[in-house]
């Protein structure tokens, strides 16, 4: 047996253990304990005690937090905000290295109200072309000219577009003349410059573009909270696309009404429910909207809005937090009244940076799936509450089991709605 078959064997063997030794309970678990765990004020981490030999070595020179042992898990409470380390070390070497940060405790209002969207556009949207019927036969300018659905008219010539009445004059202008239009639009964070001519319709003798566009959209949906210091707000947990081009909305400005249910058109599977609600009579503003993000719509409230069974501040929690098991969700489903429903967490995942569809809740109140058969269109925005905590928001349903949808994780809402975790930045701001 030669000197290198050996050393074949023993660097098998070696492999062959590190890898069980990776695959181990013990290694999983130790593994598992994060490098940077992030808690508010009075608020308990636990960690799980694993069966390797190491000792916590608490330097917390900050008195930021206190640890316990409760049984096999080890149990940080936030004390003041501050930042701390926990040692583990294996007869007196150090292994582990974990950082502890505590942040002030931030509390905000639940929503759960239904209201209603009114966005103005960035310009206006490119919807969709038509074929106009002229003497020498039928031409869509627009589509000629390059200009693409999803496109946002923002400018013709040199002049600032904002609606779709500031596009006529315009238009009939090149037509009298016979120049054509100097357009510029937005397209996917791009701007694009193109010419069009108008052309006359043969029937009505008027100059067309060849273009379906839109200023505006509206729609309902709900409340999920508001900050009662800065009267910030969160509200729908998804982004607002145009019906007809699939995109997300350009928000130049927008406002948010009070809504009420009017009935309800229940899920089933392969068809989502829906609520159907009207705008207030006198379609009473109590908000502005100045972002529409893949989280949701963002703005201000100009007055104070109740839900009449939660009104008073609460924690929110990290995603890291959430577990899964119990919860409830506030909204409406009979004209103006908030109500909590029980729904299960399913699944949570512990996000590091903002993602959608953080959270798979199902809809287990007996009451609920009566009215809605589960989670229906108009619910997006409803608040999730575990354990007094706002944990996230209803974002989307299963087509083919309305009973269940996803959440997202009201961290990423709070800093898309400018309302920061951090110490600096809520003095800041």
């Amino acid at each position: 047996m030669t000197l290198e078959y050996i050393r074949k064997i023993i660097g098998t063997i070696l492999l062959v253990s590190l890898i069980s030794l990776g695959f181990s309970k013990e290694v999983r678990q130790y593994l598992h304990i994060p490098k940077t765990i992030t808690i508010f004020e009075n608020d308990v981490y636990t960690i799980e005690k694993n069966v390797i030999p190491a000792q916590a070595q608490v330097q917390d020179v900050q008195n930021a937090f206190k640890v316990s042992e409760s049984g096999d898990e080890l149990q940080l409470k936030g004390t003041k905000s501050g930042d701390g380390q926990i040692l583990y070390e294996i007869k007196g070497m150090p292994v582990k290295n974990v950082n502890v940060k505590v942040l002030p405790e931030l509390k905000v209002i639940p929503g759960g109200q239904s209201i209603g969207v009114k966005l103005n556009t960035l310009g206006v949207l490119v919807v969709g072309f038509h074929q106009i019927e002229t003497e020498a036969g039928k031409k869509s300018p627009g589509e000629s000219a390059g200009v693409e659905v999803g496109d946002m008219i923002t400018k013709i010539n040199g002049t600032k577009i904002e609606k779709m009445s500031d596009i006529i004059p315009f238009i009939q202008e090149a037509g009298r003349t016979g120049r054509p239009l100097a357009i510029e639009v937005k397209r996917n964070n791009k701007v694009l410059n193109t010419k069009l001519t108008p052309v006359k319709d043969k029937s009505d003798k008027t100059y067309r573009i060849g273009l379906y566009i839109r200023d505006s959209a509206a729609g309902i949906g709900t409340m999920t909270f508001y900050d009662p210091k800065s009267k910030k707000y969160g509200a729908l947990g998804h982004v607002i696309s145009d019906m007809d081009t699939k995109k997300p909305i350009v928000v130049e400005n927008g406002k948010i009404v009070r809504s009420t249910v009017t009935s309800i058109e229940k899920g089933r599977g392969g068809s989502p429910g829906e609520k159907l609600a009207r705008f207030s009579e006198k379609h009473e503003v109590i908000g502005s909207i100045s972002k529409n993000s893949p989280f949701g719509i963002f703005g201000r409230l100009n007055q104070e809005v109740k839900n009449g069974i939660m009104d008073k501040p609460i924690p929110v929690a990290f995603s890291h937090q959430v577990k899964e098991g119990p919860a409830q969700i506030l909204t409406v489903v009979d004209q103006n009244k908030v109500e909590a429903f029980d729904v299960e967490i399913v699944s949570t995942v512990n996000q590091k940076f903002p993602a959608t569809k953080g959270m798979v809740i199902k809809v287990t109140d007996k009451e609920l799936l009566k009215k809605t058969g589960g989670i229906v269109q108009g619910m997006s925005g409803s608040p999730i509450i575990q354990d007094g905590k706002l944990v996230g928001a209803v974002t989307h349903v299963f087509v083919n089991d309305p009973t269940s949808g996803y959440g997202v994780h009201i961290e990423w809402m709070l800093q898309d709605a400018g309302i920061s975790i951090d110490e600096k930045q809520q003095k800041a701001s």
